[in-house]
């Protein structure tokens, strides 16, 4: 019978064997987290440095079990063997880091994995054993060793569960899922290990051949640093790792929504740029840039063979000025909103509906069948619109004119927004509230518009443009007591153009906030130059409905009267009534944006719109101005004279100063005399002159008696 020497443990370092098998399965839960999460090339990185650490862990696991075990002769173990046993760790781990990095692995994976993993932890082991080189040998017990086999095959499968189920804790819970499982795994490795170290007997006399190589207390204590330094370390620089790359993405989901809000506001930019800011539909720009596709597209179905039409419909809406006279300009929006979504919905599956002007629509219709097709939609548009809109609890209601140019067969593709325009005008000379088709006679019209349109965009340029000026007499003395500026063009074909022409024009294709600028500047510099000739005159300038909703009025004209070195008490600024009513916001800022610098501001044209009172009252004006149609019925009317008189009296409990313009015959003159009108202006006294002419009418001696006779020289 055997007799076998007696065995035992050094519970020191058994307790450190299993801290090193936790430690190394907590980091090994952590490294197979950042194996699966990497880039392809960096997960290689990890995976190998965490086939090494894990394994190292592993082994270092074993190897302090085998320290810690003692008998009563010296042990030691192989170089040799032993680098063998930690190879196998090595191998374990690969595999179990492999496996978990997957994204998905079946029953099948499981149980290979399981196997490859047991197989390699149980070859450590007992690789490790044999690095004793015992003579005689160490018997075995092959139930027991078995079982290790079988626990080191289950403690691989569990922690490749552990690995997949892991995935799916929420982050915050991580800490202590990976804790537990972790606790687990290290169960399972220690007791794979001593229930192998339990397999082992040693029979009494046995002699350890490598008793002087491997061995002893102080390998033990640098095994034991050494292992929890790679291993800490090694979890440091995951944790580093994990947050760096959190960082990084963070950084990355910044940059993601800054880009996600650069493109919304460049989305959003390039929405204004061609979309009208009321409505919501296409502008010009946009109208334009599709119909040159459409005539693009139309161009190469019919060289296929294809006849196909497009059509544009200019869309203009009747008697919509008086709306906004009446109810004002949020009222005027409202009906411009509602006008777009009818004609919106009027419009045929990939029409494009646009708004070019104030209450101006265009329509692109494409495969067009015939002018029946077109004129269809136009009726349908004539219908739409003369339904009442609701405004205020009141039915209110408008009509439109339709102008339609089909192509092929109205004139030149280019031309075809203008030939629709044309036509529109026509059907505006009809009555209104119909559609009318093109002709080629209405061509030269348009073509008579768009060439005057050109012309004045260069008028600056060429130096066509000029400004007259008209005194304003004062009603005690006699004396000039300033000057109205009025724009003329002499244009080198057609001499001079009316202002009621030129001035619409620029109103309706955007050039007036130019010329506006223009006129600013220039009566600054006249009034320099006239300064420096020795008359100081006051000038009148008149500031339109583009001007007034400029946020830039202000700091213009205050930067023109700085540049020319002109009082700003010197400009006058003229506004309509009806204009400084359409929008009372624009107006009272404006206003009070002049006034502030010390401009003197008029209304002009009064009694001619719509004022309220109160509003009147709130406006820093210094100055109403009479409308010419009450003045030109001063010796006939006994109604006119009546107004006159309490616009008068109105004007000077407001302390503003009247100024009637259109005087052109002495009774008329008397009359306003006799009301006490401030100010007086017209044919009567001087027609619009130029600046030299001016200057020299303002310095004769002339002016001293034009309250009692006409002046002998009128310029």
């Amino acid at each position: 019978m055997n007799t076998f020497m007696p065995s035992g443990y050094n519970l020191l370092v058994v307790a450190a064997s299993f801290l090193i098998a936790m430690l190394a399965s907590y980091v090994t839960l952590d490294l197979a987290r950042r194996v699966r999460s990497a880039q392809r090339r960096v997960g290689l990185a990890w995976w190998a440095a965490g086939s090494l650490v894990m394994g190292t862990g592993i082994w270092s696991m074993h190897f302090l079990g085998m320290q810690a075990f003692t008998l009563p002769i010296t042990i030691g173990f192989s170089s040799g063997m032993t680098l063998l046993s930690w190879l196998a760790a090595l191998a374990a781990a690969g595999v179990a880091l492999e496996l978990a990095s997957r994204e998905h692995f079946g029953l099948g994976q499981l149980v290979l994995g399981a196997l490859a993993m047991g197989a390699g932890i149980s070859g450590m082991h007992y690789i490790g054993m044999a690095a004793m080189d015992m003579a005689p040998g160490i018997v075995w017990d092959p139930f027991i060793v078995a079982l290790s086999v079988l626990i080191a095959v289950l403690a691989s499968a569990a922690a490749l569960l552990i690995f997949k189920l892991l995935r799916q804790v929420h982050a915050g819970q991580r800490l202590k899922y990976q804790l537990a499982a972790s606790w687990v795994m290290a169960v399972a490795i220690c007791g794979m290990h001593y229930t192998g170290m339990a397999a082992a007997s040693f029979l009494v006399g046995s002699v350890c051949g490598s008793a002087g190589e491997l061995g002893g207390p102080g390998l033990t204590v640098l095994v034991v640093m050494a292992a929890g330094m790679l291993l800490v370390s090694t979890l440091f620089t995951s944790i580093l790792d994990a947050r760096l790359q959190s960082t990084a993405e963070r950084l990355t989901e910044s940059l993601q929504e800054s880009n996600a809000r650069l493109k919304a506001a460049n989305d959003e930019l390039q929405h204004r740029a061609f979309s009208d800011a009321l409505t919501g539909l296409p502008n010009r720009l946009l109208f334009e840039d599709r119909l040159r596709q459409a005539l693009l597209r139309l161009d190469r179905s019919n060289h296929e063979g294809v006849v196909d039409r497009l059509a544009v419909l200019f869309v203009d809406l009747d008697g919509f000025k008086p709306i906004n006279d009446s109810f004002g300009h949020a009222a005027g929006d409202l009906i411009l909103r509602g006008a777009a979504d009818r004609l919106r919905l009027e419009g045929r599956e990939g029409d494009t509906v646009a708004r070019v002007g104030g209450d101006e629509f265009l329509l692109l219709l494409e495969n067009v069948a015939d002018e029946e097709a077109a004129i269809g939609v136009a009726r349908r548009a004539l219908t739409a619109l003369s339904q009442p809109f609701e405004l205020s609890g009141k039915q209110v209601q408008i009509a439109c004119s339709i102008g339609i140019a089909i192509h092929p067969g109205h004139g030149e593709r280019s031309k075809l927004v203008a030939n629709a325009d044309a036509a529109m005008y026509a059907a505006k000379r009809a009555g209104g509230s119909c559609h009318v088709l093109f002709e080629p006679h209405m061509g030269s019209d348009a073509s008579a518009q768009l060439e005057l349109q050109n012309d004045l965009r260069h008028a600056l340029d060429r130096g066509e443009l000029s400004l007259h000026y008209q005194p304003k007499i004062d009603g005690l003395d006699g004396k000039i007591c300033g000057v109205e500026a009025l724009l003329r063009w002499t244009h080198p074909q057609l001499g001079m153009v009316s202002p009621a022409v030129f001035i619409t024009l620029a109103e309706r294709f955007g050039l007036i906030g130019r010329l506006g600028s223009w006129v600013i500047e220039e009566a600054c510099r006249q009034m320099a130059e006239w300064k420096r000739e020795g008359a100081n005159i006051r000038v009148a300038i008149n500031i339109s409905a583009y001007q007034l909703r400029d946020n830039g009025l202000t700091a213009r004209i205050e930067r023109a009267l700085t540049e020319h070195g002109v009082a700003a008490s010197q400009l006058l600024c003229e506004i309509t009534e009806t204009v400084a009513m359409e929008d009372m916001k624009a107006t009272q800022r404006t206003f009070d944006g002049l006034a502030r610098i010390g401009v003197f501001l008029s209304i002009d044209d009064f009694g001619s719109g719509y004022s309220s009172l109160n509003y009147l009252r709130q406006l820093p004006a210094r100055q109403l101005k009479i409308d010419r149609s009450f003045v030109n019925d001063l010796e006939f009317s006994e109604d006119a004279r009546s107004v006159v008189n309490a616009v008068v009296k109105l004007a000077h409990a407001l302390n503003l100063r009247v100024v009637a313009e259109g005087v052109e015959t002495a009774g008329q003159r008397d009359i306003l005399l006799a009301m006490h009108c401030d100010e007086l202006q017209g044919y009567f006294f001087a027609r619009p002159m130029s600046a030299d002419k001016m200057l020299a009418w303002s310095l004769g001696e002339r002016t001293r008696a034009a309250l009692d006779k006409p002046p002998a020289a009128q310029g």
